[in-house]
């Protein structure tokens, strides 16, 4: 059974601020749950689940951190409109990050679709690292989670002064996905290296093309103004790490 103070608990973590300070997140649906459990580095603080999705998970039911619950209560506490059988509060991974790999910085991406889209991109391209701006999307908001499909568990997210960022790791390529930039299929470059996503709608900001020296675009063969930024992430990642 689930208490009226855990339901309040799980209610708190829709704002970024409880999260940070508990250093948790919520994460929904059968399939991305179990594949977070799966993975050895993810500590469950709470699972609630329907007893059906129980039955599917016998090995995990008699853990400490698992909570049976009906149907009305699953609904109090989902972020989801239509609630998952299951929610469960996870701590931050705590990833081990190999040196020297392939880095995505993301400069003011905003919506959590995006966000969460990217994430999942990155990891099937074997991202590990995502560098964000301070002012991004929170890679933690139950709606980014949802989107990364598990692999918010597999790719480490830091925000921090992407020009600070930038000088400080003035020894790695860092390519700035523009309208201007240099035709994909043209460019050459140094790998590993980090590809530069700026907004959605403003594109990367100019203190921080300041500091950058290689920049790249997708043609354009049709008419569209521009590409959404997960797209673009996909497409150039693609072409760049072949």
């Amino acid at each position: 059974m689930m208490t009226k103070n855990q339901a309040k608990y799980i209610q708190s973590l829709s704002h970024k601020k409880f999260r940070d300070e508990e250093g948790v997140f919520v994460s929904e649906g059968t399939k991305t749950v179990a594949e977070l459990l799966e993975l050895s580095h993810m500590r469950p603080r709470q699972v609630y689940g329907l007893e059906s999705w129980w039955q599917l998970h016998p090995e995990w039911q008699s853990a400490s951190w698992a909570v049976m619950i009906t149907e009305a209560e699953l609904e109090k506490i989902s972020f989801l409109k239509t609630p998952n059988q299951v929610l469960a509060v996870f701590e931050k991974p705590d990833l081990t990050i190999e040196p020297g790999g392939w880095q995505l910085l993301l400069d003011g991406i905003q919506d959590p679709g995006n966000m969460g889209t990217i994430i999942r991109i990155a990891d099937w391209f074997g991202i590990q690292q995502i560098i964000c701006s301070e002012d991004a999307a929170d890679a933690f908001n139950p709606k980014v989670v949802q989107s990364t499909m598990a692999s918010i568990g597999r790719v480490e997210i830091i925000y921090t002064d992407l020009v600070a960022y930038v000088k400080a790791h003035a020894h790695r390529d860092f390519i700035a996905a523009t309208l201007d930039g240099t035709p994909l299929k043209e460019l050459k470059i140094h790998q590993p290296a980090a590809l530069v996503i700026g907004n959605e709608s403003k594109g990367i900001r100019p203190e921080l093309r300041e500091v950058l020296r290689h920049f790249v675009t997708i043609p354009r063969k049709g008419a569209a103004e521009s590409l959404n930024a997960a797209v673009a992430t996909g497409i150039l990642l693609a072409g760049i790490m072949e």
